[in-house]
């Protein structure tokens, strides 16, 4: 079934409880689709015209079909309110803790980038306030905040180790964007003003491409320049110490 969808590279942990449910839905469909079907003929053969030579005005006079979407209709509650809706609040609950020692980064969508958000050594970042915000400060960054020294910022480029849960922090600065890695199968609406985490634990190493699912404007196209890279731990924290040298003063989480 994975084959026959044309589903595309999975690499994140919780992508494949993603695709099941992908492929339990098609199933479904499916099966939807050929009971439809059969009804369809059933319908045909039933009241063709031959077997009903005189019109019926009335139609069905028992209450059978009453009963039927009452019934349907209670077995869907049951499914959404019983069993999906819990499954659903622990998916997205289930963040992880600090002895895990997530990857955290911030990022700021907006016509047409990602801005990519990183705390530095002390793995804290600096004091934002929107009543810093100047033309010379967009970000409202603390500048005396010591916890914002060694803070660093990207656009459009994403770093991460492998087997590591990341957690983001997403936010827009104009409109409304979608944050989506389709490897990772993550997608979550950037909204101006409102923080909203989100997470996922990577597990190839590669380059992946970042998404916009939600028409942001005429350069919505050049929200897909963005890229997510899954390194090594050792070649992460390369990455984070040529930042460091460069003046973004960040070094390894480790």
């Amino acid at each position: 079934m994975e084959k026959l969808l044309g589903l595309p590279v999975l690499a994140s942990k919780h992508g494949a409880d993603v695709d099941k449910l992908m492929i339990y839905v098609h199933w479904l469909m499916g099966v939807l689709f050929l009971g439809w079907i059969l009804y369809f003929v059933y319908a045909l053969v039933r009241f063709n015209h031959k077997a009903n030579p005189k019109a019926d005005y009335v139609g069905l006079r028992g209450h059978l079909s009453n009963w039927i979407e009452l019934a349907v209709a209670l077995i869907e509650g049951v499914l959404l309110i019983g069993f999906a809706v819990p499954l659903w609040a622990r998916a997205v609950d289930n963040f992880p803790t600090a002895d895990e020692k997530p990857t955290t980064i911030r990022i700021v969508a907006q016509q047409f980038a990602w801005n990519v958000f990183y705390p530095g050594a002390d793995g804290e970042f600096g004091r934002r306030d929107l009543s810093l915000v100047t033309q010379d400060n967009p970000w409202g960054v603390d500048k005396n905040d010591p916890k914002g020294k060694d803070d660093f910022t990207t656009l459009d480029e994403i770093h991460v180790p492998v087997d590591r849960p990341v957690v983001i922090t997403l936010t827009s600065k104009d409109v409304i964007h979608s944050f989506k890695l389709i490897a990772m199968r993550v997608t979550q609406d950037a909204i101006p003003g409102v923080p909203i985490p989100l997470h996922f634990t990577p597990t190839k190493v590669g380059v992946y491409q970042v998404n916009c699912a939600q028409l942001c404007g005429n350069g919505h196209s050049n929200m897909s320049h963005g890229r997510l890279y899954v390194d090594t731990q050792e070649d992460f924290n390369k990455w984070l110490a040529a930042k460091a040298k460069s003046g973004g003063g960040a070094a390894s989480f480790e």
